[in-house]
């Protein structure tokens, strides 16, 4: 089995490991990189080990797991792409969505003449994700179909909605089963249940997004209401912005139950400012059995909560003097609605500005949070004098203990097991954490790596 780690083996975006085995090429994810320039300039590029595939398997929706699958498409991809029935649900939103803003930069740079390029042009289409959308086949966790000589299979990981993990196994009794983790979710989460126990494995790929860190025990709800409660005393707005994905249904989750509390003002308006977000709720409240949410609170979730449906009501919402609560996305501010409000908000000392989500580097989230004073948007230098907070303890992602938990259930260990999505330091962090305390041979593979097992 010879595995080729293309994404998300130097940094946490990109997620696309390329397993060769028993004659099949199986790609696991196919996800966009983000943060760095130097990272996203490997989405316009196609590597060479990915121009014969056999299958694509996406563990879960999000962007950095399968948003590159469109332009995979544009490269001439027509095979078949393995998901859970909820991820295939969540990818039309997100992809369509993705490459709305792809067009839309690509014209707002053309129009503005902000590109280095003669004419801008969009990594990928609508028409490309429509494509790349009548590839997906549904696979429900839990079931076990044929992909070539292997045996597939998916179990449920937490995290998001649809997130599993995936077991590929190779034929015959001496035949490799090789395990990957996906986003493992945390055992307490707000939305989801804990991941499944993982499968037995001969090769493990496991993330390590939060490999360096524990979670901390405190409710982040208090946090939240301070944040608001001051910064409408001083007649501002809270900024949140938020993956359309996951954490904003948890946000208004915790904000409908801090309202319910009297914690916040029930006149406090609430506005969700996201298409892809609203799509996304109307699909979690659709799939209450995947979700640890009592139904009545689910069915309550947007309960005086204002829908911005179209751009001109964004750029209203933005020129607002009003204080309010404002969801949008995206949640590493990287791109969509948020960017009109932080051009708004971030120059004026009395509007708060809450990240609520892991920031990859490179990304205005992470430089806001790293006290960056002017950041550059829509070609733009804008000036950084709002409140900057980090409401920790809504992540998706399992910490360290959890992390090394799931693992540690594993007997008997795995021949081989390659720490990936991780910044340097929490993938190095959990490579340690897991040959200490478990005994593993493990390591952390570079990015265009190809290892034997």
């Amino acid at each position: 089995m010879k595995i080729h780690f293309l994404g998300a083996a130097d940094g946490v975006t990109g997620s696309r490991h390329l397993v060769e085995s028993a004659g099949s090429r199986i790609l696991l994810d196919c996800g966009m990189f983000q943060g760095w320039k130097l990272h996203r300039e490997r989405n316009w590029s196609l590597p060479e080990a990915l121009r014969e595939l056999d299958a694509v398997v996406i563990s879960h929706a999000h962007l950095d797991h399968s948003g590159w699958l469109p332009a995979l498409v544009r490269h001439g991809y027509k095979g078949p792409v393995y998901a859970s029935p909820a991820t295939c649900a969540l990818a039309r939103v997100l992809l369509l969505d993705s490459a709305h803003l792809q067009e839309e930069d690509a014209r707002r740079a053309n129009r503005h003449g902000y590109s280095r390029h003669a004419k801008a042009l969009p990594l990928y289409t609508r028409a490309d994700a429509e494509r790349a959308l009548a590839l997906m086949k549904p696979l429900p966790p839990g079931r076990e179909i044929l992909l070539g000589r292997h045996k597939l299979a998916l179990s449920r990981a937490g995290h998001l909605l649809g997130a599993c993990s995936v077991s590929l196994s190779e034929p015959g009794r001496e035949g490799l089963r090789l395990v990957f983790s996906g986003d493992l979710g945390r055992q307490h989460d707000l939305l989801m249940p804990p991941p499944q126990p993982a499968p037995a494995a001969d090769v493990m790929i496991v993330e390590s997004t939060y490999g360096n860190r524990l979670h901390p025990e405190a409710d982040p709800a208090p946090l939240l209401a301070d944040i608001v409660k001051r910064t409408v005393q001083r007649g501002g707005s809270v900024l949140l912005p938020a993956f359309a994905v996951g954490r904003a249904q948890a946000l208004l989750l915790l904000l409908q139950r801090l309202r319910r509390s009297g914690a916040i003002a029930a006149e406090i308006p609430i506005f969700l400012d996201s298409p892809m977000a609203q799509a996304a709720t109307a699909l979690y409240r659709g799939q209450g059995r995947l979700l640890r949410v009592p139904a009545r609170e689910l069915r309550g979730l947007c309960d005086g909560v204002r829908m911005v449906e179209t751009a001109q009501q964004s750029m209203r919402l933005a020129a607002a003097r009003f204080p309010a609560i404002i969801i949008s996305a995206s949640g590493m501010a990287t791109g969509g609605r948020v960017l009109h409000h932080l051009k708004a908000m971030a120059p004026e000392h009395r509007h708060s500005i809450v990240l609520a989500g892991f920031q990859v580097g490179g990304s205005r989230g992470a430089r806001l949070l790293a006290g960056e004073r002017e950041l550059r948007i829509h070609g733009e230098m804008v000036p950084v004098r709002a409140e900057v907070s980090r409401l920790e303890g809504l992540s998706g992602h399992a910490d360290r203990g959890e992390l090394l938990a799931w693992l540690g259930a594993l007997h008997p260990a795995p021949r081989a097991t390659f720490v990936v999505h991780g910044e340097p330091d929490a993938a190095d962090a959990l490579r340690g954490a897991i040959q200490q305390q478990l005994g593993w041979a493990v390591r952390v593979p570079q990015h265009g790596e190809a290892a034997e097992v």
